[in-house]
């Protein structure tokens, strides 16, 4: 099965584009534990990129993560591409600030890290056979990847924001406080988008389908594949008869007056979710634990607990109080420092010295760490929620427990600790079952199969070739603006537009994205006496021409045709309170466009939730509190721009986008240079701070050709170094996706 570099250079098999965005993702010695955001999920996505690659009809494996410099991780995450044999590799590219960032922070950046990753793929050449986002924030990435270059999606979701939500507000969490810091209503939104996008969504467990995602308003279970996880078989294997101890002994036997004891063993973030607290009461109240057992505790690595994150540091006093209300001392190690290297010595400890590995998680989707320990020999206790049911279903190789029963957990441990003999079955079994049910190897295949399966679901389309001369073969810089209070407005602002744009018109692209219909924009473009432009993007980016004769970009058309069923969508919304269709002429080939009456109209949220549910697929434009749009999930005019400049070979950085009003948005954000004219709506406010958007302070047309001196656009096109991507360190942190 093993590749050579030529073969994935060649550019044979498939390519698969695997984007995980947020935590920090390396080749080797992952930093397990290290925060919230460098957990399963990380290890995840590297061996799934492993084992994707020794595939034999793999070409190429591009795991996208971001690009960290900071002084307070390792010098490997600024490293743009590291190898990880056969084909695979990890790109990073640019999201945001250069430091690193806890996830919920990323959000405003997203829609620059997938212009960013656009560019890579474009550097590749190569047409990825699939786009898999993990968690909601690459969710919201591949979306926009999928729909860019019209290529199949996949999605996982790892943990879900709806889930995590309900869990917190059952521990008495305010909903104020789940939102101020986990931005956790931006990422609901984002995996309900990315459920409604994806061709098919991979679950690891039948339980995460029928209880989790059901809780959303896009579930359309025959969209969801459950594909277990695999381990590393190769590294998570049973203790060798003779072995010497592990490096990471020593660090264990300091804590531990009698360290030939079983270990009783917890490895996980410390995080108030994984119950590590439940665990060691269970310890503590057992005398014969306490007599014939030891407790380890693997919680991450630390320097300092009071200069962790609030979570972890008190998730960590809590363990070192409890450790001395009970007085465990000498019977409990919590070793500050752990390698990635070092995590399959301590399961082998764990089984070797006959102990038991336990999970108490308050929910656990899969836990991958219950399938490592299994390949390792020893027997298992977990919680009863999610993943574990299926895991001890297939391996018999332990028992389920509930995770908010302490004295449960006591009798579980000690009936495998007492009984040799069914220490030995668990043992024996869980060996057999992840070689049978749990390998990378038999996931990859899966895998491939559903690739195959889906592209000859999904017709490619295919771009025209470039039928159109001129400007848009030759220039390298382009002006884009909407049309009314926007390049309209002041006369002699526009007057002094128009002579700008004589001057220059050999050297940049003039183009307009507009909610009016073609026939509506040249006139009233014709009326102002501005010539026809070199781009006409209308109707709200679902239609695309060229030059004065307007020709159609048929390309475009096909493109976006994708799931657009407008027969279907006209009879759901022909009840909707608040809802009429606005005449025949103002109806598009791909636009349905309603009037809305205020007081009666429940919202554009309602009407995504009505989509979803009739697993119908439409981008809802609500706009000035009078006008409803329905187009197609791939047309909207930030989309347009960017298939554009694709198309013609436009530089994105290089495009300048002017807008004025919330329909101009999704433009705007991005790598795209853009400009908010000062006579702006409000609603454009929350855009102010993001470096790669410039507020003039002059109305109308006059703030373009501010933002062109600006941004040097005719020369450097000069954007400050650290405004790479994304929104300033200033700006505010409650910022959401477009």
């Amino acid at each position: 099965m093993k590749k050579t570099q030529s073969k994935a250079r060649a550019g044979e098999g498939l390519y698969l584009v695997l984007i995980s965005v947020h935590g920090l993702i390396r080749g080797s010695n992952l930093e397990l534990g290290r925060d919230a955001d460098t957990g399963g999920q990380t290890l995840y996505v590297v061996e799934l990129a492993r084992a994707l690659a020794r595939h034999s009809e793999v070409g190429r494996v591009d795991l996208v993560t971001r690009h960290v410099e900071d002084s307070r991780v390792a010098n490997d995450y600024a490293v743009p591409e590291e190898d990880l044999g056969h084909g695979a590799r990890i790109v990073r590219v640019e999201c945001g600030s250069r430091r690193y960032l806890r996830k919920e922070k990323l959000w405003p950046h997203l829609d620059c890290f997938a212009d960013n990753l656009l560019d890579h793929i474009r550097k590749v050449g190569l047409r990825p056979d699939v786009v898999h986002g993990h968690y909601a924030d690459a969710g919201y990435v591949a979306t926009r990847i999928s729909n860019l270059l019209g290529v199949p999606m996949l999605q996982t979701g790892h943990s879900l924001g709806r889930v995590k939500r309900e869990r917190l507000l059952a521990h008495g969490v305010k909903e104020e406080d789940i939102e101020a810091r986990y931005n956790i209503s931006a990422r609901i939104q984002a995996e309900e988008e990315a459920l409604a996008h994806a061709h098919r969504v991979i679950a690891s467990t039948r339980q995460e389908v029928e209880e989790q995602y059901a809780t959303y308003d896009n579930y359309h279970p025959s969209r969801m594949t459950v594909i277990p996880p695999g381990t590393d078989l190769s590294r998570f294997h049973p203790p060798k008869r003779g072995q010497r101890k592990p490096r990471i002994w020593r660090e264990i036997t300091r804590f531990l007056e009698k360290s030939e004891r079983p270990l009783i063993m917890a490895l996980s973030r410390a995080d108030e979710r994984k119950n590590i607290r439940a665990l060691v009461d269970a310890y503590a109240q057992s005398d014969w634990l306490r007599e014939h057992a030891n407790l380890l505790i693997v919680a991450g690595n630390r320097d300092d607990i009071s200069q962790m994150d609030k979570g972890a540091r008190e998730v960590l006093t809590d363990l070192l109080l409890r450790i001395d209300r009970h007085d465990l001392y000498g019977k409990v190690a919590y070793p500050k420092h752990h390698g990635g290297d070092d995590v399959p010595d301590l399961y082998r400890l764990v089984a070797s010295s006959r102990g038991v590995f336990v999970n108490p998680a308050l929910t656990e989707p899969f836990g991958l760490t219950l399938i490592e320990a299994a390949a390792s020999g020893a027997p298992i206790v977990a919680t009863n929620d999610g993943g574990p049911q299926e895991i001890i279903s297939r391996c018999h190789n332990g028992v389920l427990v509930d995770p908010l029963d302490p004295p449960g957990i006591t009798t579980a441990i000690e009936s495998i600790l007492s009984d040799r003999t069914l220490w030995r079955r668990f043992s024996e079994q869980g060996l057999k079952g992840v070689r049978e049910h749990y390998s990378w190897d038999g996931h990859a295949a899966r895998y491939v199969k559903l690739i195959k399966e889906l592209n000859r679901e999904v017709r490619r389309s295919r771009r025209e070739q470039r039928s159109v001369s001129g400007r848009l073969v030759d220039a390298d810089r382009a002006v884009l603006t909407d049309i009314d209070n926007t390049l309209i407005g002041d006369p002699a602002a526009l007057k002094a537009f128009l002579a700008w744009l004589r001057r220059h018109r050999g050297k940049v692209v003039f183009g307009v994205a507009t909610g009016r219909r073609l026939d509506s924009a040249q006139e009233v473009l014709a009326r102002h006496g501005v010539p026809a432009p070199d781009l006409w993007i209308t109707s709200v980016g679902s239609e695309i021409y060229y030059g004065a004769e307007a020709t159609p970009d048929k390309g475009w058309a096909r493109h976006i045709s994708h799931r657009w069923q407008p027969d279907r969508l006209r009879e759901l919304l022909s009840e909707q309170p608040g809802l009429e269709l606005q005449p025949e002429v103002d109806q598009r080939p791909f636009k349905l466009s309603y009037f809305v009456d205020a007081e009666k109209f429940e919202g554009a949220p309602a009407i995504d939730r009505l989509l979803y549910q009739a697993d119908l697929h439409a981008r809802v434009v609500y706009s000035h509190d009078m006008f409803l749009d329905l187009l197609p999930v791939r047309a909207s005019k930030g989309l347009a721009v960017r298939y554009v400049a694709h198309k013609w070979g436009i530089p994105l950085e290089q495009v300048l986008v002017a807008g004025d009003s919330g329909n101009d948005e999704d433009m705007l954000r991005g790598r795209l240079l853009g400009v908010v004219v000062g006579n702006h709506h409000p609603e454009l406010e929350k855009l102010r701070g993001f470096t790669r958007i410039y507020f003039a302070e002059a109305a109308h047309a006059r703030g373009i050709l501010e933002a062109v001196e600006h941004f040097d656009l005719l020369s450097r096109c000069d954007i400050p170094l650290e405004a790479a991507c994304g929104q300033a360190e200033a700006a505010s942190p409650g910022a959401q996706p477009a």
